[in-house]
Order: structure tokens, then C-alpha cells, then sequence
């Protein structure tokens, strides 16, 4: 998949999310399902948190010299929802209540810097070629971990949309 394709999905990916965030109000991005889930706000939380380590981890990446003998991850198993993974402390949304125009802010931003990276890179290729260690998925490429992003972020509107039926009964 070329980048331009992937940056187009990273777009509309973003779109429909704050789409469906625009029509919450404050109390449905802060309600808990139960003590066990995470209230829409939190899961928002972990999108930005990890779009902005998927760029710490991608500018590592291209430091990288030698070009990898890494064969794309099929990363679309993402999407599926009956696997669930535990997201690395790293990545975990506080406790903190966030109001919607600050959850806003901070994707704007770190999709601000995720692409502000991408369109430095001159020859784009070599995120093809390029790999950097994910905690959860291993070795993977560069090409990989931006295009899982929004495979990511799709996965986590169905939660959220899964949250909104739960919360709305």
C-alpha cells in the first residue's frame, strides 16, 4: 500500500472519529460502562498517546541504517474485536476527565505531528525497508506501524460505538 493511500485512510479515519465524537455530549465521553472499561474520553486518550509513540518509535526507526529483510505484517487483524490486547502502560488513558474540546485538541495535534513526519520524509520507500521493535506486534516495519495506525484507530471507534449502546440504554 503506497503512502498516499495510507495518509487518504489515516484522514477519513480521523474524520469519521471526530465525527462521532461531535455528536456526544460531555457526559456520554466521560460515562463508564463499568469499572472495568474505558469511559470514550479515556479511549481517546489512547489514540493520541499512541499516534504520538508511533512517531517517537517511526523517527527511531528511519535512524536506522540497514535496510530489513522483514516481510510486511498483515496488520488488518486489528480490526478484529473478539482478540483483545492489553495496551502497554505507556499507552494507557489516566483517570483524568477530559472535556471534548481538549480530547479534539490533542488528536488534532499528535495527527499534526504523525503527518508533519510523514512529509519530511523524502523517498517513501524506505519505511518499506525500515523496521523498528512494536512492544505488542514485535519487529515491524515502518510502512507496517503507519498503517496500523488507523487500522488501530478503527478498531477503537467500534469499541466506542459499542460503548455508546451501552451507555445509552
Amino acid at each position: 500500500m503506497e503512502l498516499q493511500e495510507i495518509k487518504h485512510n489515516l484522514t477519513e479515519t480521523r474524520g469519521q472519529l471526530l465525527e462521532i465524537l461531535a455528536g456526544l455530549s460531555e457526559d456520554q465521553l466521560n460515562k463508564q460502562e463499568d469499572s472495568n472499561s474505558w469511559r470514550i474520553g479515556q479511549v481517546c486518550q489512547h489514540l493520541f498517546k499512541t499516534e504520538e509513540l508511533y512517531v517517537v518509535a517511526i523517527k527511531k526507526g528511519l535512524k536506522g541504517e540497514e535496510d530489513s529483510l522483514l516481510e510486511n505484517k498483515p496488520v488488518e487483524f486489528l480490526l478484529d474485536r473478539s482478540k483483545k490486547w492489553n495496551a502497554p502502560d505507556i499507552a494507557k488513558p489516566t483517570n483524568e476527565l477530559m472535556e471534548r474540546q481538549e480530547i479534539v485538541e490533542k488528536l488534532n495535534l499528535s495527527r499534526k505531528k504523525l503527518l508533519e513526519l510523514l512529509n519530511t520524509i523524502e523517498d517513501p520507500s524506505i519505511l518499506s525497508r525500515r523496521y523498528f521493535t512494536h512492544p505488542v506486534f514485535k519487529e515491524m516495519l515502518l510502512i507496517d506501524w503507519v498503517k496500523s495506525l488507523y487500522l488501530h484507530e478503527q478498531r477503537h471507534m467500534k469499541q466506542i460505538n459499542e460503548i455508546i449502546d451501552s451507555i445509552s440504554d
